[in-house]
């Protein structure tokens, strides 16, 4: 199986809409999901931890449907490849538990191999990270917001 991930924040250092797309493809078929990595308006909802949920959200899913084989994870995030290679430890101790819970799923399955690609390899993964936070902003602006009035008022 080969996962492409990626996340977006806006604005991207914390604090706004963090999403992540996903893509799997293999064994005939492929699969896509996105959604929200964490509550919009959040002091950690980052670019990085968009990435990090990305991966999750897809290693995830493909334990949820039973897949137990080999998975290639591909990503632009240099940063998610690198740390989850061994070649960078995590600093950033809000990342420390995405990492850790990321490499939980990884001993689930018999092989992962973590690789970066170029963002134009990466598209779909990109587009779909950027189509969840185009939906909640469009949810946001429509939702309405109303104050229950009371009897003094």
């Amino acid at each position: 199986m080969v996962v492409h991930f990626d996340g977006a924040c806006q604005p991207p250092r914390g604090g706004g809409i963090a999403a992540y797309g996903y893509t799997i493809d293999g064994a005939g078929g492929h699969v896509e999901g996105m959604g929200l990595a964490v509550r919009p308006g959040v002091p950690h909802a980052t670019n990085n931890v968009a990435e990090y949920s990305a991966a999750i959200c897809a290693l995830e899913r493909l334990r949820s449907e039973g897949y137990r084989g080999r998975v290639v994870v591909r990503g632009d995030s240099q940063l998610i490849v690198r740390q989850m290679s061994g070649e960078y430890e995590v600093k950033s101790e809000h990342l420390k538990a995405y990492r850790e819970r990321l490499a939980q799923l990884v001993r689930e399955f018999p092989i992962v191999r973590f690789e970066w690609v170029p963002r134009e390899e990466n598209r779909r993964a990109d587009e779909l990270s950027k189509l969840a936070i185009d939906r909640e902003r469009r949810e946001r602006k429509g939702a309405r917001r109303c104050r229950p009035s009371t009897v003094e008022d």
